[in-house]
Order: C-alpha cells, then structure tokens, then sequence
C-alpha cells in the first residue's frame, strides 16, 4: 500500500461518497466525471481496497469505503485548517457574536450554516438567540438580526 497518495485523490473519494454519483462529485468539485473516476480508481489501487460498488442508480459505498471515511473527513479538516493557518485567516478571526433570528430561520435555517461556520472559524463563539421580536442593534442587544421585516432604525444596513 502507498501512502504518498494525492490529496485530490481522497477530495475525489468524499465528494463521491458524498454525491453518491460521479457525476454528482465531478459537478460539485467542478472536474469531469472521467477525472473522478481516474481518481476513484488510482485511490483503489494505492490503498489496495473497493471503495464503491458501481450500479446503475450510481455508486454505492463499500464497507471499506465507509471504514476510510472518517480518516479521510479528518484529512479533509486538516487541509482547511492547513489553508486557513496559510492565509492567517486562523490567527485573526476570533471573539463572539449574537445573532437573533425567528424561530423557523433559527430552527431550520441557521444549525447547518452554524456547523459549517464553527469548522471554518473555530475562534468564533455564537450566540443565537431564537426569537420573534425585533431586536435593537443600535443598543446591541444583537450583532446580527434575521427577520423577515425591514428595521425601523435608519442606520443599520439592509
């Protein structure tokens, strides 16, 4: 088994497992589907494993492909951690926030956008207040507010 793999080669796996098509992956990471399913293949070979069984609904991932899963999203994590530390974006976001917002954005709207947000900034701590009455920034009762309405304070920005 080689271990100096590509890391394109493990992006190509998830976003495979992720789409549960090619085609889908080669969409979503803005590649052809050929590549994706070079890339699929070489992945195979070096690790010495099938990754997914090919259907004709598309591809269904194997109990090896489920086992490497977790190893590769950590791989996944370090490269944005890595990008991040490159860029300084890590050293410099940092603080806490409160947003407020209705209680459906709040519910339904906000907890994947969150998560995302909690990988990419880990610095950041939030507050989300959920909520049906309209908050005052100007006393900062909140950072960001969600509503469906227009404020009724001029100098905040729509």
């Amino acid at each position: 088994m080689n271990t100096q793999f590509d890391w394109s080669l493990v992006r190509s796996f998830l976003a495979a497992l992720d789409h549960g098509s090619l085609l889908g992956a080669a969409r979503a990471l803005g590649a052809t589907q050929p590549t994706l399913g070079r890339h699929i293949a070489e992945l195979e070979s070096q690790l010495g494993v099938v990754l997914f069984e090919r259907t004709g609904r598309g591809l269904l991932p194997t109990a090896s492909a489920l086992r490497l899963a977790e190893s590769a999203r950590a791989m996944e994590g370090g490269a944005h951690q890595l990008a991040r530390a490159a860029s300084g974006a890590e050293a410099g976001v940092e603080g806490s926030v409160r947003i407020t917002a209705s209680q459906p954005v709040a519910c339904y709207v906000l907890p994947p956008v969150l998560a995302q947000m909690r990988i990419a900034l880990p610095g950041v701590q939030v507050e989300l207040v959920s909520s049906n009455q309209v908050s005052n920034l100007l006393r900062r009762e909140a950072d960001i507010a969600l509503r469906m309405v227009e404020p009724d304070q001029s100098s905040l920005v729509v």
